[in-house]
Formats: structure tokens, C-alpha cells, sequence
């Protein structure tokens, strides 16, 4: 296994997973969030409440898993990053999801849905980031003769 691969896409990737979190989950959809929550309640907590280590870890976690599963099947392009992670996040997220959903009233149908759909897309994306620079680690040059 290429280590460098490895490591790099893994840290490049749960950087990425970090920061689209925070955009879709924290941002764009976090009323939808809200208003599609189960019936549980206190589940989410403040941001000044989150435990920023384990969030960060679970981050790097998941970029690892792509970059691993990336370096062992020979994913080095965007268009592979974005084709493998999109099914891969897939089937995270809804693996997750439906057992949460059977087991838990942490959301409703539609915020299923809706999570499913977005961790898609930011795996997707993550995917891209990770396929490119796995596209430039190790080039070499052309040596001259």
C-alpha cells in the first residue's frame, strides 16, 4: 500500500469532511435538520457544548476510510474519487440512517432522506479532492536521456 497516498488523502479528506459538515449541517441545512427531528429530545447540542476532538477524529476517520479504500483499488482521478465515495457514502449513510431510524426517534422520514442525500454529496466531493491528489502524488518527471 502507498502510504504517502494514504496518509495525505486521509487527512486531505477528513478536512474536507470537516469543513462540508460544517457548511450543510451547521448552514444551509440545519432548519431542515431541525424541523425534521424525531421525536427525541436534547439530542443536538450547542456548538460551544460539541467535544471538538472526537469531532475532528470521526472527521479524519472518514477520510481515512476513502483514502484507504482509494489507495487499494487504484483510485487516482476526480471522476473515479467522485464515483466510488458518492457509493460508498451511499451506503454509509444509509446503512446508519435506516438503523438509527428502526432503532431510535432521532429524525423522521424525510430527515433520512435528506442525510442520506447529503452525506452522498459531501463524499462525493470529498471523493474529487482525494481522487486529485491522489492523481499528483508520485507523478515524476520525465527524466531526460
Amino acid at each position: 500500500m502507498n502510504t504517502k497516498k494514504f496518509l495525505i488523502g486521509g487527512i486531505v479528506g477528513g478536512i474536507s469532511y470537516f469543513l462540508l459538515g460544517y457548511l450543510f449541517y451547521g448552514s444551509l441545512f440545519a432548519d431542515f435538520f431541525a424541523k425534521n427531528a424525531g421525536s427525541a429530545t436534547g439530542v443536538p447540542k450547542p456548538m460551544d457544548q460539541f467535544i471538538w476532538w472526537s469531532l475532528i477524529l470521526g472527521n479524519i476517520l472518514g477520510g481515512c476510510l476513502l483514502s484507504y479504500v482509494f489507495v487499494k483499488s487504484g483510485v487516482k482521478s476526480v471522476g473515479s474519487g467522485i464515483l466510488t465515495a458518492a457509493v460508498i457514502g451511499l451506503l454509509m449513510a444509509g446503512s446508519y440512517d435506516f438503523l438509527m431510524y428502526s432503532t431510535s426517534n432521532l429524525t423522521t422520514m424525510t430527515g433520512l432522506i435528506g442525510d442520506i442525500c447529503i452525506y452522498t454529496l459531501m463524499s462525493a466531493i470529498t471523493g474529487a479532492i482525494i481522487g486529485w491528489i491522489n492523481s499528483l502524488i508520485g507523478k515524476t518527471k520525465n527524466p531526460t536521456t
